[in-house]
């Protein structure tokens, strides 16, 4: 359920949610070639960072810190297009602190402990008793105020918010091994052979990088860490599996705070971190139930409304028809007697005669040309694709053009079009 201001607890109100919004998203390609993973578009209207934000929100927590580095700028026009709602007059915000130079540090976030350290003294002027510290490059939806009440009942110094996932796929993740109370008692970062929950011999608990830890207690941590020559300055790497030594660090389920369908058992979290990934969940939200609710008003989804007209579908001819089919259109778009299968369209694209889109994900402003063919697709931000351009049925073709993943996606970027 939405949670309003009015609803919002005392400890939310001492909280202070800071977002890792640095990322650079290499294994996207050109997806992220000129922003930062979080400013990516996605389901057609919203960025990656907007999930986090709205649950943020729509959580009660509203002292807010956005963390950038890498190519921000148009991450920060969206921010400041869509975020500034918040009134400060209650003591709400939503602030960037971009990367910088100071008198104590000329280098760029070492590591996702170092950016949070490097910003210290913003923390410190909010007087927090609580920060939450959360990824922005990833897309799910979830009540941190549920995630609070466990930290809060336990006494937690830390609280680390956990997926259960197969033990063959924890190799990915930062893994907690925990005992009966939910205690974290050893924390490994991508080990070859995970611990497991007791009880269930192949199921393992990894972290989701999101964690609720005690202010003076992050304080220190951060401080000790800064001094420490060896360390990289990570927090799975090096603040976790220290602090489990001598502290109160915990696990939380995801099962817990999850905003879920009823029927669907398993918590949606989805990391869109590669070209395979970003295409699955965006194809997902076009079946007739989509894994990922939009369409949920009790947790609905903030992000910046541009000014636009209905999207429009237009000629009747025989064989000229313009028809999108089981797909997402946003507003802006023209499909001008071209048939759409199964597809994403962003905003304000043009879809012209006798083209072909199937399994498709095609971002903003882009423009696809008379009798292009396109099957399982990714077409980035701005592209012009030619008329009669085919893609998606020659991989041996895809490959030598374009970006083809080992899954059959192919991605197809303004820089690579150039050079047809």
């Amino acid at each position: 359920m939405l949670i309003t201001e009015s609803r919002a607890t005392a400890t939310n109100r001492d909280t202070m949610a800071v977002i890792l919004a640095g990322g650079r998203g290499t294994r996207l390609m050109d997806l992220t070639s000129d922003l930062a993973k979080p400013g990516l578009d996605f389901g057609g209207k919203y960025k990656v960072i907007d999930f986090t934000l709205s649950n943020c929100v729509n959580s009660g927590f509203r002292q807010i810190a956005i963390l950038t580095q890498y190519n921000s700028h148009s991450l920060l026009q969206h921010i400041q297009s869509a975020w500034t709602f918040l009134p400060g007059k209650l003591g709400e915000f939503v602030h960037v602190y971009p990367a910088q130079q100071n008198e104590t540090s000329d280098a760029w976030y070492i590591g996702t402990a170092d950016a949070v350290y490097q910003n210290l003294d913003n923390i410190h002027a909010v007087r927090p008793k609580m920060v939450l510290v959360l990824a922005g490059d990833h897309i799910y939806r979830m009540n941190y105020s549920l995630f609070m009440q466990d930290h809060l009942e336990a006494n937690a110094d830390l609280t680390i918010a956990c997926l259960e996932v197969h033990k063959s796929m924890a190799h990915q993740f930062g893994v907690a091994q925990v005992d009966t109370e939910g205690r974290i008692i050893a924390f490994v970062e991508k080990p070859t052979d995970p611990p497991t929950i007791p009880g269930k011999p192949d199921t393992c608990l990894v972290s989701m990088g999101i964690y609720i830890f005690k202010a003076d207690f992050l304080y220190s941590q951060l401080t000790s860490d800064a001094v420490n020559q060896k360390s990289s300055h990570d927090f799975g790497k090096d603040i976790i599996p220290e602090a489990v030594l001598n502290h109160r660090v915990f696990a939380h389920s995801f099962k817990k705070s999850s905003i879920q369908e009823p029927n669907k058992p398993e918590p949606y979290w989805r990391d869109v971190g590669t070209v395979d990934a970003y295409w699955e969940a965006s194809i997902d939200l076009t079946w007739v139930e989509p894994t990922l609710n939009l369409y949920d008003q009790s947790w609905p989804i903030f992000t910046f409304h541009e000014q636009l007209p209905p999207a429009k579908f237009v000629h009747s001819d025989p064989g000229r028809q313009g028809m999108a089919i089981a797909s997402l259109i946003s507003s802006g778009c023209i499909i001008s007697g071209a048939h759409v299968h199964q597809s994403l369209l962003s905003n304000n694209v043009r879809v012209h005669s006798h083209a072909f889109l199937g399994e498709s994900v095609v971002l903003p402003e882009a423009d696809i040309g008379e009798r292009a063919f396109l099957r399982k697709c990714i077409v980035d931000r701005g592209c012009h694709i030619p008329a009669g351009l085919v893609a998606g049925q020659n991989p041996d073709e895809d490959v030598r053009r374009f970006y083809r993943t080992q899954n059959g996606v192919t991605l197809i970027s303004q820089r690579m079009l150039d050079r047809l």
